[in-house]
């Protein structure tokens, strides 16, 4: 696995759809690609385009019990959801970034962005819940897929952790 430089962004409030679903760690791989496409179709029905890849944000992290993640689409203005679908956004802020190579090894990607903010004395905008990790904003965008190569050991993954205000 390769990965870019960690480094720090300023990013803007960004608008949302997705499906927010509470499943094992160990489901969410079969889980992402069947709420992307759901998503999407979702979107294709309404006539709304997509404003960038699709993305997988992590709302609660318990790598040994039960992930609340969001699968959905960044979208250009603020749109309604209908239920199972809900419109939500991005906050803007300080966020840790880097790229990873290799959609096999997201929990190494985390690791890398994750171990480097710890040396640098970065903390993220989260908490310790009864439930696991609680993240104000942690994402990654799939910015390659199988549309673009067969092979998810090639394919490119954008993640991002928004930093606690004002970093330490």
């Amino acid at each position: 696995m390769k990965t870019t430089t960690p480094h720090l962004v300023e990013r803007a409030a960004q608008h949302t759809v997705g499906i927010r679903v509470r499943l094992p760690f160990d489901g969410m791989d079969a889980a992402i690609p069947d709420l992307i496409g759901e998503t999407a179709a979702w979107l294709a029905e309404r006539g709304i385009a997509p404003d960038g890849p699709p993305f997988c944000r992590l709302h609660v992290v318990d790598m040994s019990g039960l992930m609340e993640f969001e699968v959905g689409w960044p979208v250009a203005t603020a749109t309604a959801g209908d239920g199972r679908v809900a419109a939500g956004e991005l906050p803007a802020g300080t966020y840790g970034t880097l790229v990873y190579t290799d959609a096999t090894r997201g929990v190494e990607g985390n690791g890398v962005l994750i171990g480097w903010a710890e040396d640098e004395g970065i903390a993220w905008d989260a908490q310790e819940t009864p439930a696991g990790d609680a993240f104000v904003s942690r994402v990654e965008f799939f910015v390659d897929g199988p549309d673009d190569d067969e092979d998810p050991t090639r394919w490119d993954t954008e993640l991002f952790i928004k930093v606690a205000e004002p970093p330490r």
